[in-house]
């Protein structure tokens, strides 16, 4: 059954984690409940197209693990913003994330995620201050992105500022933590 983990874990393994994950993310192709192993609590978040998505070896005390790359992290770290904390929280890890973030990789990570998700990350990247890496994404959201998506898809629905670069409706304000 393919796996990795994900989410807040993986930006942990990648050294971007701003404070440590109250629980083991795994990214799974089904619903599965959440487990407890000793005194981790170990959640299951169902990602689709997820042979797709890239991923790379840890070495762990207990063997092998399998975590997404850094690219594939920030890809779903704008994808889940609720079992992140939110967009705001979401936003600070990649902050971090953003300086092991290879350019060419996003756009290849990009292939295994919605086009949205490749407009709000490509958007938070640049807020956070990491432009210089969203180049071939932004080709790729030019290309791809045929609607204009809000940036908290779960947000309000009141038109506010709107970024053409990104086709993004920017709906909520990102707080970004200080590091």
């Amino acid at each position: 059954m393919p796996y990795y983990a994900g989410l807040l874990s993986a930006a942990q393994y990648h050294g971007a984690a701003h404070h440590r994950p109250q629980e083991f993310q795994v990214c799974l192709a089904m619903n599965r409940r959440p487990i407890q192993c000793g005194d981790v609590r170990v959640v299951f978040i169902v990602r689709k197209q997820i042979a797709d998505v890239p991923v790379q070896s840890f070495n762990t005390p207990r063997g092998m693990i399998l975590v997404s790359t850094p690219e594939a992290t920030a890809f779903d770290l704008v994808g889940y913003p609720h079992h992140v904390g939110g967009l705001d929280n979401a936003a600070t890890v990649l902050s971090e994330l953003a300086e092991k973030i290879d350019p060419e990789e996003l756009v290849v990570a990009a292939h295994a995620a919605p086009v949205s998700w490749a407009q709000r990350l490509g958007y938070i990247l640049e807020f956070v201050g990491n432009s210089e890496r969203t180049s071939p994404l932004k080709n790729y959201v030019s290309q791809h992105a045929k609607h204009t998506v809000a940036l908290l898809a779960a947000g309000p629905r009141r038109r506010s500022s709107q970024n053409r670069d990104w086709k993004l409706n920017v709906n909520v304000e990102i707080d970004v933590e200080s590091i």
